[in-house]
């Protein structure tokens, strides 16, 4: 076939939002109910295709962000997670969707957009187990960004992302529990953590949020990557996934 004979095949681009938080000292996601076909009335990742050629990736991700949960850039931690085009993912044709990792502490209630017939945030374990459907491929993409984030917990900063701006260890230590799925030593984390150059740096006076010494405040530090890195136990959720 010759450059001229070749016409480009019809291709969708979409963008899908896994967007974490903590709530109750467990990881939660957001998942719509789908209002529309195909998968209507079956859960899924907020998301959509984008509004025309002119529309970039990284502004569509932080306009449905803003559409569906509510989120501007100067409150989440956004980066993109990979690309999703198997032939046969959406019925509607070819779809190749880029997926988007969110993450922020203390996020409000998602609201449903025209698509979707209802909104809300939903434990990631449970999320994943054969309890739950969802629509698409977005338990993989799903998958993927729960272990996109146990993994970069290892050896980056990324837990800053799920605090507020000054924040303590033992809140620090409860989203490592919460991602992980383990219960951390307190002192063992606590030496680790201010072992690391540059992770945490302090902030201001201690809070008292319980009867008994003053924890101490913290804010993230100039580093993004943690030396020496902090080491994931084997835990109940990743026994699970080699059994």
């Amino acid at each position: 076939m010759t450059a001229d004979a070749w016409v480009p095949p019809p291709v969708l681009v979409a963008v899908d939002l896994v967007v974490f938080t903590v709530r109750g000292s467990e990881l939660h996601v957001v998942l719509i109910e789908r209002g529309i076909a195909p998968h209507r009335g079956v859960l899924a990742l907020p998301g959509g295709f984008l509004r025309d050629a002119e529309e970039d990736l990284l502004a569509a991700a932080y306009r449905e962000l803003s559409e569906e949960v509510g989120l501007t850039a100067r409150h989440v931690h956004l980066e993109q997670l990979g690309a999703y085009g198997t032939p046969g993912r959406d019925p509607r044709g070819r779809v190749i969707s880029v997926a988007y990792l969110a993450i922020a502490p203390r996020l409000p209630e998602p609201v449903a957009d025209t698509d979707a017939s209802a909104a809300g945030w939903v434990l990631a374990d449970f999320a994943l187990s054969p309890a739950a459907r969802l629509a698409f491929d977005h338990r993989r993409i799903l998958a993927d960004g729960v272990e996109r984030v146990r993994t970069k917990l290892e050896h980056s900063t990324l837990a800053t992302a799920f605090v507020g701006p000054t924040f303590t260890v033992s809140e620090l230590q409860s989203v490592y529990e919460a991602v992980w799925g383990v219960r951390l030593d307190p002192r063992n984390f606590y030496r680790k953590v201010q072992g690391a150059d540059g992770f945490l740096v302090p902030a201001g006076p201690a809070r008292r949020a319980t009867p008994g010494r003053p924890a101490r405040l913290f804010r993230a530090g100039p580093s993004a990557t943690i030396r020496p890195p902090l080491t994931r136990p084997i835990g109940p959720a990743d026994q699970e996934a080699t059994s």
